[in-house]
Formats: C-alpha cells, sequence, structure tokens
C-alpha cells in the first residue's frame, strides 16, 4: 500500500518541471507495443533500441540473452533504461511465450520480400516486435514460433539496415498508426501513478536517508 504522505513529502525534492514531464509523459505510455530483441551482440545496438523505445512511448523492452548475455549500456542508452522497464530471458523460447501469455500477436522483423510490409500492418490487436543480431538476424526458431513476418521495404543496393536503425523505423510508424486508431492503448490509471511513483522515487538522491527522515518524523 503506497503511503501518500510519502509520496508527498518526495514530491518536495522533485522540481516542479520534472514533476510536470512526468505526467505529460506517462499520457503516451504503451504496453499495448512491446518490442523484444533476440541476442544482439554489439551492445550500443541494443543499448540503442531501448532509446528508441522510450522514445516511441514503449514502456517495456524484452531482452533475450541466450548466447551473448547482459549487454545494456548505460552511457549510449542516455538514461532511458531509468524510465522503461527490461525485462531478461535465458532463451527465445521463455520470452515468446511470456509476451503470448500478455496476448500479444509478435511479428519476427526480416529481410524476407514474402513477409508483411510496414504499410500493411495493423494495429488491431497487441503486439511484439521481435529484432535479432545484426549479421544472423533471428534464429529460425524465432522465425518459426512468430505469428508472422515482418520487412522495411528497401529499394537501394543495401539489403539490410542496422538493427537499432529497423527498430526505430518500425516503431515510429507502429506507434503514429496506434495513435491514430480508436484502440485504448494507454496504461491504466493505476499503472501511471505506479510508474509516477517509481519514478519520483529514481529522482530523489539518498532515497533511503530520506524515507527513513520522513518515517522518523512521523
Amino acid at each position: 500500500m503506497v503511503d501518500p504522505g510519502l509520496i508527498a513529502y518526495l514530491e518536495s525534492f522533485v522540481s516542479e518541471d520534472r514533476l510536470r514531464r512526468f505526467s505529460e509523459v506517462l499520457q503516451w505510455r504503451t504496453r499495448y507495443i512491446t518490442v523484444a530483441m533476440e541476442d544482439v551482440y554489439h551492445l550500443h545496438n541494443a543499448s540503442a533500441v531501448i532509446r528508441s523505445a522510450d522514445v516511441f512511448g514503449l514502456q517495456d523492452v524484452h531482452i533475450i540473452e541466450e548466447r551473448f548475455g547482459k549487454r545494456l549500456d548505460k552511457k549510449i542508452a542516455l538514461g532511458a533504461q531509468k524510465w522503461v522497464d527490461i525485462h531478461r530471458y535465458p532463451t527465445t523460447e521463455a520470452c515468446l511465450k511470456s509476451l503470448r501469455d500478455k496476448g500479444y500477436r509478435i511479428l519476427a522483423t526480416t529481410p524476407r520480400k514474402d513477409a508483411l510490409t510496414l504499410e500493411e500492418l495493423t494495429v488491431d490487436h497487441k503486439i511484439a516486435f521481435l529484432f535479432g543480431a545484426e549479421k544472423e538476424g533471428l534464429s529460425e526458431k524465432a522465425l518459426e514460433k512468430a505469428d508472422d513476418l515482418i520487412h522495411i521495404p528497401m529499394v537501394g543496393f543495401t539489403e539490410s539496415l542496422n538493427v537499432s536503425v529497423a527498430a526505430a523505423i518500425v516503431l515510429q510508424r507502429a506507434t503514429s498508426l496506434l495513435h491514430a486508431s480508436n484502440v485504448d492503448w494507454k496504461l491504466r490509471e493505476e499503472e501511471r501513478e505506479e510508474k509516477r511513483v517509481e519514478w519520483i522515487k529514481k529522482s530523489v538522491r539518498n532515497l533511503d536517508k530520506i524515507i527513513a527522515r520522513y518515517h522518523q518524523d512521523r
């Protein structure tokens, strides 16, 4: 149970501008669309995808670490990991099962020309976009277990995009469609308040000492 008095006390240590910004950002946050990365080797790419997720309002990012372990570079993510919930999985199967249990339609990104194009994308169902490693792309098991495949049309000599660039293009298209739709895509009120409280706590230096002082003064 959240203590309203404690939250009000903690708010006094956060600037009005930052509190206002929290409210503005939370109005655009969504769990209707999410992104998952399978064994992205270059840590700066994984971090850049997390940054794009934050930019386009996604609250969750899912990272499969079957081969390469933890690859998050906090410097390149530029603090985005503070505001985005990162979920880690030891295997592709575990990640996809979790996403499917939450009701997501899993769209695997691929350069294959027989896949859906971004122009054919619809947002009538919760979507999890799945991105793969830089050179190999997604594993065969990921492609097989996905609900559908999707690709970014390209007309030049280059046949692939950096994973972080591809993610930004896909997420911009998907969130634009979402914002223009009648879908109920926003966080629930209780989710927004939970995130707001969490972000307030992350913004307070010496949080444990401040909370201890609050309880001592009661």
